[in-house]
């Protein structure tokens, strides 16, 4: 019987086969009318997997009522419960309902448990019990009298089925988890589709951007996109938090923005997405916010919803010139958004970025800062965009020196060109298309 069941555990039978063939050996050693297995649901809860007679007959799970006092008791002293004869048994099970209802004369019930193994040094492996699984359950009419031997290959039986809920569970956990890591990777692969990439050229601007989520999915975002007479959108947005639930907001978030090509008053729109958020406290997220719309004559309209202040470099000189702004969209009900205007000069550039960009750590902890970024942007007079975020990516990446991070990192920059001097102020013209989320236009 134990080498049968060895075999089993190497078998490539359905797990229900061997579980079911497990039970019926245990129900052979020890003459029992009846076994069960009872498996842990995940609450924790014990509920019958199978039920079989002597013979290897299948049972009707709801047509069984086992001991229950007989199941607390192995499970609250975490050893086997083994009555041969439940009239000289402690009290306790003598009185207990079912067993004197269904008139039981011999009880057996071996509590499964997982193996856990931590290291405890570089030569040492402890092994110790783990989580509860279920539990064998026997019982019969009968008095029964056990063997030493009989004993032990309950004690083998029951480590083996043990074994095989412990590596099905572990199994099916690891599925749950290629399974999970490739819906990750398919959100993911819908986020970046949905950053710009190819936009045709607009006579008065340009742009750079790229996204480097912390994770495999992230909540930060930008966009640029035209609107009527001849104005062009463009935004960066960072929504609390990380991971799959902020990835789900910013989705949200690009749709009721992008709208605005319809021709919506940006205003209206941030009112509206405020209101919608803050009526749904459930959803616990809000988000940062810098949307911009630029015309051909240099008039730039923007909206910052507590987004940190976007860096404008003029003739050279980097300064924050976007000082005004409100709460971010779905943090106050009462917030009121309007839109500020402002004039830029040919060849002023605005440079956008997350507090993935500022807040980098170095392995000291101490952060980038705006300081850093606008020394390091001052002087950079008609820079190529393409160089321009290429030397901010770079300096980032020199000033953590591998540390890990904690915020996605997103930059924007925007650069606009007068239609009438456009021929010599463009200086990105000519530049070659990036791979990345970066976009001409």
């Amino acid at each position: 019987m134990l080498l049968d069941a060895a075999k089993l555990l190497h078998s490539h039978l359905p797990l229900d086969s061997v579980l079911g063939t497990m039970l019926d050996h245990a129900v052979s050693v020890t003459d029992a009318d009846r076994g069960l297995l009872l498996e842990a649901d995940a609450a924790g809860k014990l509920q019958v997997r199978f039920a079989r007679r002597a013979g290897g007959m299948r049972l009707p799970p709801e047509s069984l009522t086992p001991s229950q006092t007989a199941i607390q008791l192995a499970l609250r002293q975490a050893s086997p419960v083994i009555t041969e004869d439940v009239a000289q048994a402690d009290m306790d099970l003598q009185v207990a309902q079912s067993i004197v209802a269904q008139r039981l004369r011999s009880v057996v019930v071996i509590p499964l448990y997982a193996m856990s193994r931590a290291n405890t040094d570089e030569s040492m492996v402890n092994v110790k019990r783990g989580q509860s699984l279920g539990v064998i359950y026997l019982d019969s009419r009968r008095p029964a009298a056990f063997s030493k031997l009989d004993r032990q290959i309950l004690d083998a039986l029951a480590a083996d089925a043990a074994s095989i809920l412990d590596n099905a569970r572990l199994l099916e956990r690891e599925r749950e988890r290629q399974r999970m890591e490739q819906e990750i990777n398919i959100a993911r692969d819908i986020q970046q589709a949905l950053l710009p990439k190819d936009f045709r050229e607009f006579p008065h601007l340009s742009v750079r951007g790229i996204n480097f989520p912390c994770l495999s999915v992230g909540g930060d975002y930008f966009d640029v996109f035209p609107l009527s007479d001849n104005r062009t959108a463009f935004l960066i947005a960072d929504v609390s938090g990380k991971g799959l639930g902020a990835a789900l907001l910013t989705t949200m978030l690009q749709g009721a923005l992008s709208a605005m090509s319809l021709g919506t008053d940006p205003a209206l729109v941030f009112n509206h997405v405020n209101k919608f958020l803050c009526s749904h406290a459930e959803v616990g997220r809000y988000a940062t916010m810098f949307f911009g719309i630029l015309d051909q004559e240099g008039h730039l309209e923007f909206i910052n919803a507590g987004h940190p202040s976007p860096i404008l470099l003029r003739r050279g000189v980097a300064e924050e010139a976007f000082a005004e702004g409100s709460f971010p969209v779905g943090l106050v009900p009462e917030a009121e958004y309007t839109a500020v205007c402002l004039k830029l000069e040919p060849g002023d550039t605005m440079v956008l970025f997350s507090d993935g960009v500022t807040e980098a750590m170095d392995p000291a902890e101490e952060l980038y800062g705006v300081p850093r970024l606008r020394e390091l942007l001052n002087g950079r007079l008609e820079c190529p965009l393409e160089e321009l975020q290429k030397c901010v990516l770079e300096s980032v990446e020199t000033f953590t020196r591998g540390a890990s991070q904690a915020d996605d990192l997103t930059l924007l920059i925007v650069r606009y060109r007068a239609t009438a001097l456009g021929a010599g102020l463009d200086t990105d013209t000519n530049l070659p298309a990036s791979s990345s989320a970066s976009v001409t236009a």
